[in-house]
């Protein structure tokens, strides 16, 4: 399973920059900010991540200024790049 993730994200580059611009908590705005990614690619690499259970939204009641963060599984596929 974990290779299969592995894959998925090398697949896009800007899943791969989401999931690298997470060694801290942040906003999907700020995430677009760093890595230069349109704000609606971010969101995208988002949601596709969470589906995957590599990042989870530490606000999730909020309608904007949502903070995500790496779960433990995406702190270990981090590792692996």
């Amino acid at each position: 399973m974990m290779w299969t993730i592995y894959s998925f994200i090398l697949r896009s580059k800007n899943r791969r920059l989401v999931l690298s611009a997470l060694t801290q908590p942040k906003t999907p705005s700020r995430i677009a900010k760093e890595t230069g990614i349109l704000l609606p690619h971010v969101s995208r690499a988002l949601k596709e991540l969470e589906e995957k259970g590599l990042v989870k939204c530490l606000t999730p009641n909020e309608k904007l200024g949502r903070i995500y963060a790496l779960t433990e599984f995406g702190k270990r596929i981090l590792e692996m790049f």
